[in-house]
């Protein structure tokens, strides 16, 4: 399925890691470039600003193509509702052919491959809404099958992103469809849904073998924690209910299992807090964050008890307790989530013996500078040297 040859893959993958060798000070810029001309890779861009110029310039080419199509279309058709009817097709196909043909150039997170995968997807998107006129789940559900298809066969990350977006809108749109009984109980399937594929999606962290995979999957297991919170969390039941269902929350009333959702709202960021600090997880702990202040944004945007001075005082000196019992915790773990200074940076012994292996590994030959004797030599009056007879 996957267009690109392994081999590049695993290549790629030894690249990162030299990188990150050269960020930490184990080898030098010269031994990470020997590396990197050893090893064959792709054509791509680790420079966020190069890469998104590379993909306007892409996006640029692909729209100037899809335009001429266009042109054509028009000025050769009797009908131009039919064309209109399948022109979003064309374009889909466009963007398919287009990513074919660079990925088998070796563009791989270039920056023009993104252009013609995403262009790709939105327009079977707009195909289908053309088909169907406007079907939201079928909308949904095209949008996620072409969004991991190209996950699938180019390794796209961002692909991945809408393929978990549109999978979200389909389970949505699906339970629209089953009634109002199902409407009322959507937040709890999203919630169970999202909990069985957070631990589906971390057993296969645990056991994938390629390692091309892990980022893919990493992102749908945070993806699962986020959407998880967001399923029971008040202030999105509540909105959710009022936009999508129609339902009016009067004076002094309340929505259904309220009490439930206000406990969902806080106890799940702290379980993410103690579990990421239980088990060294850094993405959860940020998601942790994130869900922490949301919550906080959630009282605050119906109740305001306080004045803001003071919520925010308050907020100060709780963050301050969270930080201060987190570096308690962190301060004595050797390995994962710690507050000790990173041994890399400050280890001349390590930094050594990491070059020695890497050296050793790739056949690097550095060169070494004899160290400067701080012994000062006489002139060699006599045969010996440094002896002129003198003290």
């Amino acid at each position: 399925m996957i267009v690109y040859d392994k081999n590049l893959l695993d290549n790629l993958a030894l690249v990162d890691e030299a990188n990150s060798l050269e960020s930490a000070g184990f080898i030098s810029k010269e031994q990470k470039n020997l590396i990197k001309k050893e090893l064959p890779a792709f054509k791509r861009q680790s420079n966020i600003l190069v890469r998104l110029g590379f993909f306007l310039l892409g996006a640029f080419l692909y729209l100037s193509v899809c335009g001429v199509i266009a042109l054509l279309g028009l000025t050769g058709s009797n009908s131009e509702n039919t064309f209109f009817k399948i022109c979003c097709y064309i374009f889909a196909a466009v963007g398919f052919g287009g990513a074919e043909i660079l990925a088998n150039n070796k563009y791989y997170g270039h920056g023009l491959d993104d252009a013609f995968i995403l262009g790709a997807i939105l327009n079977v998107g707009c195909a289908i809404a053309i088909t169907t006129e406007g079907y939201e789940l079928q909308i949904a559900l095209f949008t996620a099958i072409a969004a991991f298809v190209m996950y699938r066969r180019y390794l796209h990350l961002l692909s991945l992103l809408v393929f978990c977006l549109a999978a979200s809108a389909v389970l949505f749109y699906g339970m629209f469809e089953l009634g109002g009984i199902a409407k009322s109980i959507l937040p709890f399937v999203v919630m169970l849904v999202s909990a069985v594929f957070y631990f589906f999606t971390k057993r296969i962290l645990n056991t994938l073998k390629q390692s091309y995979y892990y980022n893919g999957v990493l992102l749908a297991n945070s993806f699962c924690l986020i959407l998880f919170y967001l399923s029971c969390n008040y202030l999105v039941v509540r909105e959710l209910s009022v936009q999508l269902l129609g339902n009016e929350i009067l004076p002094e009333t309340d929505i259904p299992f309220a009490i439930f959702f206000y406990a969902f709202t806080f106890i799940v960021p702290m379980v993410y807090l103690v579990q990421a600090l239980k088990t060294k997880d850094r993405i959860m702990l940020w998601i942790s964050f994130l869900a922490i202040g949301f919550s906080i944004y959630t009282i605050r945007f119906y109740y305001s008890v306080l004045p803001i001075e003071v919520a925010l005082t308050l907020g100060g000196l709780a963050l301050f307790a969270i930080a201060y019992f987190s570096i308690k915790k962190l301060k004595d773990n050797e390995a994962g989530l710690t507050f000790k200074p990173d041994r890399i940076n400050n280890s001349n012994t390590i930094l050594n013996a990491e070059a020695l292996i890497v050296a050793s590994a790739f056949g690097i030959k550095p060169e070494v500078k004899a160290p400067i004797s701080p012994m000062e030599y006489g002139g060699g009056g006599f045969s010996g040297g440094g002896s002129e007879g003198t003290f």
